[in-house]
């Protein structure tokens, strides 16, 4: 079982920043994919951003050059840094890690707020 924490939520201002942090208990080397989604009130859950464990990156159209994907030296750490934020990006933001070994496997984190309101 992955455990997964996520952590760098909160409220913001438009136009501000936050970076949002994901510790995995799985390194991305043993892994497919790490990722970001998120689920805004009324709708489904939504990719913003995946990296590969071959350093891959992959964006939502709208966090496309305001959000970027990272990660930390060890592997065990992946980050969500959100600029130029704008109201409609308030939303629960959810980490997600996906093994494949025959079957996919999805583990997620217990997600982190984000608010961005005037």
């Amino acid at each position: 079982q992955v455990q997964l924490v996520e952590s760098g939520g909160g409220f913001v201002q438009p136009g501000g920043s936050l970076k949002l942090s994901c510790h995995s208990s799985e390194n991305i080397n043993n892994v497919n994919h790490m990722g970001w989604y998120r689920q805004i009130p009324g709708n489904g859950r939504e990719m913003v951003a995946i990296i590969t464990r071959r350093d891959g990156r992959n964006y939502a159209d709208f966090a496309e050059g305001r959000f970027t994907i990272s990660r930390d030296g060890t592997g065990n750490t992946i980050y969500l840094q959100m600029d130029a934020l704008k109201p409609e990006d308030t939303a629960v933001y959810y980490c997600k890690v996906v093994i494949v070994d025959g079957k996919i496997n999805d583990y997620w984190g217990q997600g982190t707020q984000v608010t961005v309101a005037s």
